[in-house]
C-alpha cells in the first residue's frame, strides 16, 4: 500500500532550528482544540478570566509533561503521538460540574482532580499489568477503521459551524495554503511547515488588518493582543493549584465512561500512528505501555489541577501531511507546551488565535483523519460484503445514534440509575464509541477469516 514519503522517520532527529520549528508546529495543531475544553468548563464552573488563564496554563503544562511519558520507550508506547485534552471527557466533567456547582469551581475542580487520578490508576494497571495488548486480536482494522473515521468525519460541526463557518475568506485561505505547501509546492521546507506556515501567514494577515481597522473589535477574524500585554510573566502555582482532590463516587462512576472511551479511541491511534509513520502495527507491549501511560498522564493530570489527556489524532493526521513521525519533533513540541504553560504572555499570545484561522487548519487535518480510517480498512479485505455490512452498520450508527441519544439522557439514568446510566449514556452520545463498539461486537461475532479481518499470522 502507498504510504506518504517520510521526511523525516520515527528515529530520526531533525537539526535544531527544524526541530523546534516542526514541534511548534504540534502545539498550533493542537492548542486550539486544547484551549476550548478549558474554555467549555470555566464558564460552566463560574471561574473567573483569571482563573480561565490559570486553568489554560494547567492544561498545557499536563499535555506536556503526558506527552514526554507517552514518547519515552520505556514509560510509554514510544510512538510520535501527543497527548492532550480528550472531548471524550466533557460529558463526565460537565456531569460533575452540574453535581458540584454550587460548591464554587475550586472545590468542582477537586473532584476533578480525584476522579481523574482513580480512573487513572485503574487505566494505568490494566495497561501495565499487560491485560490490554491481549484484546489486541479483537480490535482489528475493521473495528479501528469505523472508529478513526467517526472521529475525524464527525468534527466536522467543530471545524466548520464553530470556527470556519465564523469569517470564510480567512478559513478558506488557510486550508488553500495548506495544499499548496503539502501538495503542490515541491520545497521540502514547505512540505514540512505546511500546516505552521499556513496558520502563521494567516495570523499576520489578520493581525496587520486588525492594526490597520479593515478589522473592528468583534470581528471574528479581529485579533486584540491586549490580553497579552496584560498576562503574567511568569505562573508559579502548578501542583494542586485548586487544592487537595476530594472523592466521591458520583464523579468517578461519571469519568469512568471518558476512560472507556479514550481506551478504544487510542488503540486506533496507535494503529493509525504507526501506519503515518511508516512503521509496523504497535506490538501488544506497545499498546500496554501506552494505555499504562496514559492512565498514568491521567492521574498526573488530577495533581496537576487539569483534565484528562489522551492520544491527539488532530496530530496523527499532521504526520500524514507533512511526513514529519519523528517522536523527537513531539518531544520538543511537549517542551515548547510546558515552557508556554509557565510563560503567561506567551498563552496569552497563542489564545489570540482567531477562530477562523482554527476552522481552516482543522477542516484539513480533521478530513485527513478520517482518510487515515478508511486506509486502516485497506489492511483487511474491502471485497468481502461481511466487512462492508459490519463497516457501514458502525459508521452509519456513529453519524447518528448520538444525536438520539443526547436530549434522552433521563431514560437512560431512569432505566440503569444516575451513575450507571449516565455512564451508558455518555458513551452512547459519543460517535467514536458507538463505532468502536458495534464494530467489535460485530466483527468478534460474525464468523470471517483472520485474512478476511486484517490480522496478520
Amino acid at each position: 500500500m502507498a504510504k506518504k514519503q517520510l521526511v523525516y522517520g520515527i528515529d530520526d532527529r531533525p537539526p535544531t532550528p527544524i526541530l523546534i520549528l516542526a514541534g511548534a508546529q504540534h502545539v498550533l495543531t493542537l492548542f486550539g482544540a486544547t484551549t476550548l475544553v478549558p474554555l467549555i468548563f470555566g464558564p460552566a464552573m463560574g471561574m473567573s478570566v483569571a482563573q480561565i488563564g490559570a486553568f489554560i496554563g494547567c492544561v498545557y503544562f499536563s499535555m506536556g509533561i503526558a506527552t514526554l511519558i507517552q514518547t519515552h520507550p520505556k514509560l510509554g508506547s514510544g510512538l510520535p503521538i501527543v497527548q492532550g485534552s480528550s472531548f471524550s471527557f466533557i460529558p463526565p466533567i460537565m456531569t460533575i460540574i452540574g453535581a458540584y456547582k454550587a460548591m464554587g469551581p475550586n472545590v468542582i475542580m477537586q473532584y476533578v482532580g480525584g476522579s481523574l487520578i482513580v480512573g487513572g490508576v485503574v487505566l494505568s494497571l490494566l495497561g501495565y499489568s499487560k491485560l490490554i495488548g491481549r484484546i489486541r486480536k479483537l480490535i482489528t482494522p475493521v473495528v479501528i477503521g469505523p472508529t478513526i473515521m467517526a472521529i475525524g468525519f464527525t468534527l466536522a460541526p467543530t471545524a466548520i459551524q464553530f470556527n470556519a463557518a465564523n469569517y470564510w475568506p480567512i478559513s478558506l485561505l488557510v486550508v488553500a495554503l495548506v495544499f499548496f505547501f503539502s501538495l503542490v509546492s515541491k520545497n521540502k521546507f514547505c512540505n514540512i511547515f505546511a500546516v505552521l506556515g499556513s496558520i502563521t501567514i494567516a495570523y499576520l494577515l489578520c493581525l496587520a488588518l486588525s492594526l490597520s481597522g479593515v478589522f473592528a473589535a468583534g470581528h471574528k477574524a479581529f485579533i486584540d493582543l491586549a490580553g497579552v500585554a496584560a498576562a503574567p510573566w511568569i505562573r508559579y502555582d502548578v501542583f494542586m493549584p485548586w487544592g487537595v482532590p476530594k472523592f466521591s463516587g458520583l464523579a468517578v462512576g461519571a469519568i469512568a465512561a471518558g476512560f472507556f472511551c479514550v481506551m478504544i479511541e487510542s488503540i486506533g491511534d496507535y494503529h493509525n500512528c504507526s501506519f503515518a509513520a511508516g512503521i509496523d502495527d504497535p506490538t501488544p507491549d506497545q499498546i500496554n505501555r501506552g494505555i499504562g501511560a496514559e492512565g498514568a498522564c491521567c492521574a498526573i493530570s488530577g495533581l496537576l489541577g487539569s483534565v484528562g489527556t489522551t492520544s491527539y489524532t488532530e496530530n496523527i493526521g499532521l504526520i500524514g501531511l507533512t511526513g514529519v513521525a519523528s517522536r523527537h519533533v513531539v518531544r520538543a513540541g511537549a517542551v515548547l507546551l510546558i515552557l508556554m504553560s509557565l510563560v503567561g504572555k506567551l498563552g496569552a499570545l497563542i489564545a489570540t488565535m482567531p477562530s477562523p484561522i482554527i476552522g481552516g487548519a482543522y477542516i484539513t487535518l480533521f478530513g485527513t483523519i478520517g482518510a487515515l480510517g478508511i486506509q486502516n480498512l485497506m489492511r483487511a479485505d474491502m471485497g468481502s460484503q461481511r466487512n462492508v455490512l459490519i463497516v457501514g452498520f458502525a459508521f452509519l450508527m456513529a453519524l447518528g445514534l448520538p444525536g438520539w441519544v443526547e436530549p434522552n439522557q433521563a431514560m437512560f439514568t431512569g432505566a440503569f440509575g444516575a451513575t450507571f446510566g449516565g455512564m451508558v449514556w455518555a458513551v452512547m452520545k459519543t460517535p467514536m464509541a458507538v463505532a468502536g463498539i458495534l464494530a467489535a461486537i460485530c466483527d468478534n461475532v460474525i464468523p470471517g477469516t483472520d485474512e478476511e479481518r486484517g490480522i496478520k499470522a
